[in-house]
């Protein structure tokens, strides 16, 4: 499955020419592109982990920069250790923010990870602290008008966090479950997710506290209008790029791109528009699935997949695990479960998308169109049997019980295909239990490969990206003697190649 047309080159491509063209000329700049077999060990010097003075440090320059004060708010503050300067800067986090519990638990699990390189070389320390504080974080009123006439009011949200790799880029959110922190947690890990990649991608992520599920057409549209007239002002092909999230489709992009052509006066080329790149997230997560465990000496093909949710990631993964023989046997949303012992066939999983692309109806519905499926039975989900799970809704989804209990049925595989689903505790437990884990911060690294290589990407294409990224994330985890450790290898590689660009852009 493709997810467009080839064209004859991408050098065609319109607004996204400028991003694709440079994408390979920044990307060697990083030392990714070089043409050298990552399996093997003798990596070259000059690669993401030891070049531009890379973390391996000579000992004067490492005591110049330890010697230095990180914080000098109430006296020099120093520290000795990479997980002293990670500890510094959480509690910096703290000072600022601690009343923001989904930004915290983010900010300080990545940091844990990132202290092999302050150990290494201290100078990294004094870029994290500079990180860790966005850009720029807007917030405004969103005003509209109901079906009865009556005045509402959301909150609207978008949080520039970086531009140091290029123009900030990144999802908008819709629903009740977004807010300040929320945002916060989603750009932060959105730096990582759009770095790894090594195109040249900035971060950001905005929403509102809009829930479009309940809402009319004319609702929605009048909703999605007033919000583009406020995010108008700061959004643009080469400003900032936003793109499809939860809770935002193509008729609420449609909506969003209809007026910002409005207000700007002219015709943007491929800006909100990208609908090839909506089952971008969805078939991301899979193929990263695929090459896990096929560097395992393993396969997807017949296994059992519990999907929680049933948005449009949720279906996209679904279809993409058809493809590689494996069985979805799950999906979820707010009425429940749906269990099919036998699989979700192509055929039921289109039943379920004429049902769910219809606003705001339930996966119940499906229970009548269906002999074979089970509604909440069993009552726990985690109860059913399954080779893999794969998380595509709220964060915080799979905590330390649920972990035990799939680990305890055979599991053998945790797939986020959402930001956050796996939370810092139940991460140890994978660990400790001997379960695989794919972490949010490599596998939805898919908006930001198929948005730079614009709308002649193909599925193909995602899936070679895909297998280039794999293999970096997995062989600088090795390289910080974290082996196995996916999540800290793609916070370590995200993080060493948008430092490196900070270091030469000075305090800015």
């Amino acid at each position: 499955m493709m997810l467009s047309r080839p064209s004859k080159a991408l050098a065609s491509l319109s607004s996204t020419t400028r991003v694709t063209a440079t994408a390979t000329a920044i990307r060697a700049s990083f030392s990714t592109a070089p043409k050298y077999d990552w399996s093997s060990p003798n990596i070259p010097k000059n690669s993401l982990i030891t070049g531009e003075e890379g973390v391996h440090q000579t000992m004067k320059t490492t005591k110049s920069w330890r010697n230095k004060p990180l914080f000098r708010r109430q006296g020099d503050v120093r520290f000795k250790t990479g997980m002293e300067a990670s500890n510094l800067l959480v509690r910096e986090a703290l000072r600022r923010d601690a009343h923001e519990e989904e930004y915290i638990e983010s900010l300080t699990a990545t940091l844990q990870c990132l202290s092999p390189i302050f150990d290494r070389n201290p100078k990294y320390a004094f870029v994290a602290k500079t990180l860790i504080e966005p850009e720029r974080f807007l917030q405004f009123r969103v005003a509209w008008i109901d079906d009865l006439g009556i005045n509402r009011l959301n909150r609207g949200w978008r949080v520039q966090y970086s531009s140091a790799l290029g123009p900030y880029s990144g999802s908008l959110h819709f629903g009740p479950h977004m807010n300040h922190s929320v945002v916060h947690c989603l750009g932060f890990d959105q730096v990582f997710a759009n770095a790894v990649t090594g195109f040249p991608r900035g971060s950001a992520v905005g929403g509102s506290d809009f829930n479009p599920l309940d809402k009319s057409e004319g609702e929605l549209q009048r909703f999605c209008q007033s919000y583009m007239t406020e995010l108008a002002k700061y959004v643009g092909p080469d400003q900032d790029v936003p793109w499809m999230g939860r809770g935002v489709g193509q008729e609420e992009m449609g909506y969003m791109f209809g007026q910002y052509k409005r207000i700007i006066g002219q015709m943007p080329n491929n800006f909100l528009t990208a609908s090839h790149a909506e089952t971008a997230p969805g078939f991301g997560v899979v193929h990263f699935g695929e090459k896990l465990l096929q560097d395992k000496g393993d396969s997807l093909k017949g296994k059992r997949c519990l999907i929680i949710g049933a948005g449009k990631v949720a279906r996209s993964v679904a279809a993409k695990l058809l493809e590689y023989g494996a069985l979805p046997i799950t999906l979820t949303d707010a009425s429940g479960h749906v269990y099919e012992p036998d699989g979700i066939t192509e055929h039921k999983l289109s039943t379920i998308d004429h049902i769910k692309d219809e606003r705001g109806a339930l996966l119940g519905r499906y229970i009548m169109s269906s002999t074979t499926a089970q509604f909440n039975k069993p009552e726990n989900l985690f109860d059913i049997p399954c080779d893999i799970v794969i998380p595509c809704g709220d964060m915080h989804e799979i905590d330390e019980a649920a972990v035990n209990a799939v680990a305890d049925l055979g599991c053998k595989l945790v797939l986020e295909g959402g930001q956050g689903c796996v939370t810092p505790a139940a991460r140890k437990v994978l660990k400790n239990r001997g379960v695989l884990y794919a972490p949010h911060t490599m596998t939805l690294s898919g908006p930001a490969i198929v948005h730079s290589l614009g709308p002649q990407a193909t599925d193909e294409q995602l899936k070679l990206e895909v297998d280039r990224i794999y293999q970096e994330i997995k062989t600088t985890a090795n390289e910080f003697n974290c082996r196995g450790d996916l999540f800290a290898g793609a916070n370590i590689a995200g993080f060493l190649r948008i430092a490196n660009q900070m270091l030469k852009h000075g305090a800015v």
